[in-house]
């Protein structure tokens, strides 16, 4: 699975990764330049964020799932029970 980005998203990624040459290198890049940088990161290192980012939400909604019980849980064949403890038995 490539890992895409918008056309907005990856307009504004290119223009962040020529900032960053200007201010941070001392030595500017082009657009072409930038814009095969951006697309070596998506492909080479994209996947480790995205799988990372998986497994983070994957942990979370299992996190959710095992609460899910508690939360939810009702007591079963607590029709008679009720009477019982109102003291309200029928003989």
């Amino acid at each position: 699975m490539s890992i895409e980005l918008s056309k907005e998203a990856r307009k504004e990624a290119i223009t962040s990764i020529e900032r960053y040459f200007r201010e941070q290198m001392d030595e500017p890049i082009g657009n072409i330049a930038a814009g095969g940088l951006l697309s070596f990161f998506l492909e080479e290192i994209g996947p480790s964020i995205y799988n990372q980012a998986v497994a983070d939400a994957q942990e979370k909604l299992q996190a959710r799932v095992l609460e899910l019980d508690i939360e939810v849980h009702e007591d079963e064949f607590q029709y008679w029970r009720k009477y019982e403890r109102q003291g309200k038995g029928r003989k």
